[in-house]
């Protein structure tokens, strides 16, 4: 059949709400349902699926096809669902007004013309304040329905007005004061509820300034833009940023005139401001590919799509298992390119009614296959949950009939199990909802009281233990969080703050994140063995683009230093970078290479020990050279291997390389300026810390906020609990040792959650998969006491690779990565699993997380936790299951479709 000349002649029309049955190929009898544009349908709507009444009729050179098509043509029917983001651009406005003529009363009016649930978390600043601070509003300002949030703040709904501007709905928050207050400033952000997303100006808090001050005698017009855009206790939030289209002046702010207290005010009123805000929202799309019998040596390809703009299918055929892409024989369809001699992009025609795009094409009825994914106005690529479409070709035809004839008998099947599921899962959770709240409230007030009495107690001692209360009070604030989480939501979830960390406690001055956006996902770049080519940093270079399409947003490179061991941890001179690895030149490029491509680098830094250069006197290794030539005084005093004249050591010795003293403070300023020269000089955006055993956390806090690191990770590798040689159920121990330390470094870095993956090794490699969920039903590891300081692994250079220390089970590393990247915490993915067979699985479980937004602070709620099966939902939108054992999520409103399995688990997304 010729399609030197083909036209579409008719379309046939929208499709109606339809259910698919997409059977999955490993498994012919088990089907899945997928249901697209009503979600409403469940399994008990279930219809036969039904070849569309009308075709499109295909006029090509020797034949047509008719329009009207028998059942027994249709060889494969699917649908499939596309989903992206769109960016949405709105407006925030911000209006200073006097009430009424004599200007006794000031009103301000904040506006957000974006469709959702707009919360204002505002507070304000009082005349005599020169600090950045906030402070609650006197309670006869604050509008109704205003929640206090601890002692700094409010927050207050939004109310939807029933105005629109330029065919857009406003949300208002609008608030009177007398004008002779001495209020100075509003300061507030914005937060979408039903997203939980944060909106800033600059990374910074909205800052409305109500206050000129000025010298005696001085007179200055107040500017229209009147915004003083301070650093204040949101400075750690970017799960989104609102983007001004004006620039800003500091002039202000740094005026010694206006930050003193002392001197003349005028109350600024009658100004205007508006901000662009930019926000994404997630859509979902279809695209249905019929295959159709047209000759007796040609299969016919049908394209439809819902889609609006220009669709281009990028496709390409294959002639065995293998699924390598080829280009299909000629003659190509029109509107067609030939893609690097592998695959033709053919623009995708649009339908008459408007409703999308649809197109076709003829092939040999010897091609056992078409791969393909869609482009959408040529910017926006969309594929198969992660991987290529791909439509089998081969035996179709049976395959497609010997489904519709076992459907009446599966159908049966699917719902005595559905409700079998059902019914247990909604007594799981009825019976957790009667018991989570009380006794977890209970246990928030109980550690409140706890803490009180140790802040009372250390309140009696010397002027020393400020650092120690300080760290008491942040508890309390983050107990307290968690009770107004409850009391804000009416459905129980464990979530670790209810509210994005920056907000449970006021920054320092100085204030460092060292802790991401919460939307990482970090790539192990190298193993044990990676040193051994001296060329690793240029085997990288060309992986970056490949590590930045399958998802990730944070490499970790190697050691940088020399080193006397290869492996790069056994350091020697720090400002020297010419390692086993590579040359520093290597090293920056490379790390500039991942900038261009949106990854960004944490660089393995060794803080815990150092390898000395000369021998003093006694034959003993205790002498550096080097940049920084340190003697013994740089050694701890209580390790006899190397004779240090330092302090004793603040954690465990290392024993292999003299432990450094960081309580000595030209050790502490040395180590601040090697770090920020690697940052500067090198570019790392943060850090992952060695055996931090080996010295206090609150040395680390000082490190991390003289570098400012974007992100950073702690290795504290502890023993878990064994009795008797079997791994105890409670871990509660180890895993509070793993947060002590992350308290003493302040929150400002995470931890390797060892807990998670030895409770993973025992629970999987036993089938005990009850040891996933601990006595409260929380995750038994770090992330479920601190999620967002959890960085979760499976493996790494010391576990796996050729070193083996601590293999994980083998054959369960998916169901490892199914849990992990699934779930709350920062997941690491080691570089030898992602070059290899289980690359595809691993990409399409990332792709889902990023697709679903999961995040650090993500709910989890365990709905099984048995001998031979675990399953949690997160967020409301993915449930996962591990292990052998059977299970469904119960239906309820939701309809889940299957995204993602392999052996011995299964990932659902909610539609």
């Amino acid at each position: 059949m010729s399609l030197g000349r083909w036209e579409l002649l008719c379309h046939r029309p929208p499709r109606e709400s339809h259910t698919f049955f997409s059977c999955d190929r490993r498994r012919p009898k088990l089907l899945r349902l997928i249901s697209f544009h009503n979600p409403a349908i469940s399994v008990g709507n279930i219809r036969q699926p039904r070849v569309p009444s009308i075709l499109p009729v295909l006029r090509a050179g020797i034949s047509e096809i008719p329009s009207a098509v028998s059942d027994a043509d249709v060889l494969f029917l699917e649908t499939f669902p596309l989903k992206r983001t769109r960016t949405v651009e709105g407006k925030v406005s911000v209006k200073v007004g006097r009430v009424d003529e004599e200007g006794s009363r000031l009103q301000v009016i904040v506006c957000c013309n974006l469709e959702g649930k707009w919360i204002l978390h505002w507070g304000v600043t009082y005349c005599d304040d020169v600090s950045s601070e906030w402070d609650q509003p006197p309670p006869e300002m604050r509008p109704p329905g205003s929640i206090a949030i601890k002692g700094y703040a409010v927050e207050t709904p939004m109310k939807r007005s029933l105005l629109a501007v330029e065919g857009k709905v406003l949300h208002e928050f609008h608030v009177e004061f007398e004008s002779c207050k001495t209020i100075a400033a509003i300061n507030f952000v914005l937060k979408e509820e039903e997203k939980g997303a944060w909106f800033q100006h600059k990374g910074r808090d909205f800052r409305v300034q109500l206050v000129n001050q000025l010298q005696q005698g001085a007179h200055i017009e107040p500017k229209k833009k009147s915004f003083n855009i301070w650093p204040g206790p949101f400075d750690q939030m970017s799960n989104s940023l609102l983007k001004p289209d004006v620039s800003y002046s500091k002039d202000e702010g740094s005026n010694p005139d206006i930050l003193d207290p002392l001197r003349n005010r005028i109350r600024i009123s009658d100004f205007y401001e508006e901000y662009a805000l930019i926000t994404e929202e997630f859509i979902l799309n279809t695209v249905t590919v019929t295959v159709i019998s047209s000759e007796a040596d040609k299969n016919l390809v049908y394209f439809d799509t819902d889609m609006p703009g220009d669709v281009i299918i990028h496709w390409g055929v294959c002639r065995n298992d293998i699924k390598n892409w080829e280009i299909p024989p000629a003659p190509f369809p029109p509107s067609s390119k030939i893609f690097r001699q592998k695959a033709l992009q053919t623009l995708l025609k649009p339908k008459a009614d408007g409703s999308g795009s649809c197109g076709f094409f003829s092939l040999d009825k010897e091609i056992t296959g078409v791969l393909f994914v869609l482009n959408l106005n040529k910017n926006t690529w969309l594929n198969n949950q992660g991987t290529d479409f791909y439509i089998p070709l081969a035996s179709v035809k049976s395959f497609y009939h010997q489904r519709r004839k076992d459907l009446t008998a599966v159908e049966e099947q699917i719902l005595s199990i559905e409700q079998e599921f059902r019914d247990g899962n909604q007594q799981i959770v009825e019976t957790h909802q009667d018991c989570y709240q009380a006794s977890y409230t209970d246990d928030i007030i109980l550690a409140i009281r706890n803490l009180v009495t140790d802040i009372t107690s250390e309140r009696c001692k010397t002027e020393k233990c400020k650092e120690a209360q300080e760290s008491i009070l942040r508890e309390i604030e983050k107990l307290a969080a968690q009770a107004y989480s409850i009391f804000r939501r009416s459905t129980p979830a464990f979530i670790e703050e209810s509210v994005p960390e920056a907000e449970l406690s006021k920054p320092s001055k100085k204030s460092c994140s060292g802790t991401g956006s919460g939307h990482e996902i970090l790539c192990q770049a190298f193993n044990w063995e990676s040193h051994k080519s001296g060329r690793w940093y240029g085997e990288l270079m060309p992986k970056a683009d490949e590590l930045a399409s399958l998802g990730f947003t944070t490499v970790w490179l190697p050691p940088p230093t020399e080193s006397v061991s290869p492996e790069g941890y056994m350091p020697k001179d720090l400002y020297n970078l010419n390692s086993r690895y590579g040359s520093m030149e290597e090293l920056k490029d490379l790390v500039k290479r991942f900038h261009e491509v949106g990854i960004k680098v944490l660089g393995d830094v060794v803080l815990n020990h150092r390898c000395a250069h000369y021998q003093n006197a006694n034959g003993i290794w205790n002498i550096f050279g080097g940049r920084l030539t340190w003697d013994d005084r740089a050694i701890v005093a209580d390790d006899p291997h190397f004779q240090g004249r330092g302090n004793k050591s603040s954690g465990d010795n290392f024993h292999a390389a003299p432990n450094i003293d960081h309580s000595q403070e030209f050790v502490r300023k040395d180590l601040k300026d090697w770090l920020c020269w690697l940052r500067k000089e090198v570019g790392f955006d943060g850090w992952r810390l060695d055996f931090v055993r080996g010295f206090w956390g609150g040395y680390v806090k000082d490190y991390l906020l003289a570098s400012e690191p974007y992100f950073a990770v702690g290795e504290y590798w502890d023993s878990l609990s064994y009795e008797y040689g079997e791994m105890e159920y409670n871990q509660d121990a180890h895993r509070q040792r793993i947060i002590d330390w992350i308290n003493d470094t302040n929150g400002t870095a995470g931890a390797f959650d060892v807990t998670t993956k030895g409770i993973l090794h025992t629970a999987l490699e036993k089938c005990e998969y009850w040891r996933l969920s601990d006595e409260k039903g929380k995750p038994p590891g770090v992330l479920g006491w601190w999620p967002s300081r959890a960085v979760t692994f499976i493996e790494n250079h010391d576990t796996g690779s050729t070193q083996g220390h601590w293999r994980f089970p083998s054959g369960k590393e998916m169901q490892g990565y199914a849990y992990i990247l699934t779930h709350p915490g920062t997941p690491a993915v080691f570089y030898d699993h992602i070059f290899s067979h289980y690359r595809q699985e691993i990409s399409k479980l990332i792709s889902l997380r990023r697709r679903c937004k999961i995040h650090c602070r993500s709910m989890v709620k365990i709905t099984r936790a048995k001998r031979d099966v675990y399953a949690a939902e997160i967020d409301d939108i993915v449930a996962v299951q591990i292990g052998p054992g059977n299970y469904k999520p119960s239906s309820g409103t939701k309809k889940w479709i299957l995204v993602a399995e392999g052996k011995d688990y299964r990932v659902w997304e909610a539609s």
